[in-house]
């Protein structure tokens, strides 16, 4: 020991050493998976948001990805599941883009900008899994936007979702709870689930003027 710990006080060592364990107990201890917490609370969450639907739309929704896809309360379930795995920027890259076909030709430039930006360029806030040729592609169309500009990159994380989350998704917890939720619904209280969970999106598209 060095002589200037030898000169402390017996109950200043013994306190010292108790930090030490303390720090490394800290240290060692196994801390739960970052984030799970969250999302089993964003699970309780959303199967609130859209529990209760229509059995016979859930069943539809089990023979076809288009058929979630292309169904608003679908598309409002999917997209709960998919904030569940924190992958919803592909769900909400798909809808901007179906919005973006409606979207008057003279707003079309502003509009796909702000679509680009959003989920296409490298390291945009929701950016969407794309290959470099697409992501390319996609941003000389801006160059003259027109109703087909992200025709290529809608079709790509269509394919994904359906190749991959989808299959999840119909193994959920969240889907298995629709599965045998009885009818207590009406539409337009379906509808308003639809437009509260579509509110609550984190990659939501800023409106244009």
């Amino acid at each position: 020991m060095c002589k200037g710990l030898a000169a402390l006080p017996a109950t200043c060592l013994k306190s010292a050493k108790d930090i030490k364990h303390r720090i490394g107990f800290l240290l060692h201890k196994t801390d739960p998976p970052p984030d799970q917490k969250a999302v089993k609370e964003k699970e309780k969450e959303q199967v609130a948001v859209v529990k209760r639907i229509d059995p016979v739309d859930v069943d539809k929704w089990k023979s076809s990805f288009t058929n979630v896809i292309n169904n608003k309360v679908g598309q409002a379930t999917f997209t709960a599941f998919l904030k569940s795995e924190f992958s919803q920027e592909n769900i909400e890259f798909w809808l901007a883009c179906e919005e973006y076909k409606k979207t008057s030709p003279e707003k079309m430039p502003a509009k796909a900008k702000q679509i680009f930006d959003l989920f296409v360029d490298t390291d945009s806030p929701c950016e969407v899994n794309l290959d470099s040729a697409t992501r390319e592609e996609t941003r000389k169309n801006l160059s003259a936007p027109n109703v087909t500009c992200f025709d290529e990159a809608q079709s790509k994380i269509e394919t994904l979702m359906e190749k991959d989350s989808y299959r999840r998704f119909l193994k959920s917890k969240l889907f298995l709870e629709l599965s045998i939720s009885p009818i207590t619904s009406t539409c337009s209280a379906a509808e308003k689930g639809v437009k509260r969970n579509l509110t609550d999106s984190s990659c939501r598209l800023p409106l244009c003027a």
